[in-house]
């Protein structure tokens, strides 16, 4: 059993990641990801679908919320799936300060040397992920 594993148990409470995602940060992710769609830039095209404000991709906050198991595992390649539903958008203000993302773990359960972490996004008091969940190699 390598180090890493030593007291994984369900119930185990991963440290938590916070997040300032900025308007700058959504036009460098436009750029990596070619992922141009103006709801990421634009006022008047996220006013146009009826959304709050400029959100972010949701893939961005979907790799975001995976540092949580990253960070904790300490190797990227020990996760195995990755699975979330999109439930919420984040809005970012065009601000210094952004939006603030919160992210959290707690691994429900262990087997086979894999452990199952449950993995919690929240933004403005609300959650912005359903059902997201990675399985990692522990042993």
């Amino acid at each position: 059993m390598s180090p890493f594993a030593a007291g994984i148990q369900p119930g185990t409470v991963l440290p938590g990641v916070v997040v300032h995602v900025t308007r700058d940060a959504l036009v460098r992710y436009a750029g990596a990801s070619t992922d141009f769609n103006p709801i990421h830039w634009s006022e008047r095209a996220a006013a146009d679908l009826g959304l709050p404000g400029v959100i972010a991709h949701g893939m961005l906050t979907m790799g975001m919320a995976l540092r949580v198991v990253t960070n904790w595992c300490g190797d990227p390649s020990r996760v195995l799936s990755y699975y979330v539903r999109f439930t919420k958008p984040v809005v970012v203000p065009d601000t210094d300060d952004g939006a603030t993302v919160t992210f959290g773990g707690t691994v429900t359960s262990v087997e086979n040397g894999v452990a199952t972490v449950s993995i919690e996004a929240r933004f403005d008091d609300a959650k912005v992920l359903g059902a997201a969940a990675a399985q990692v190699r522990v042993d």
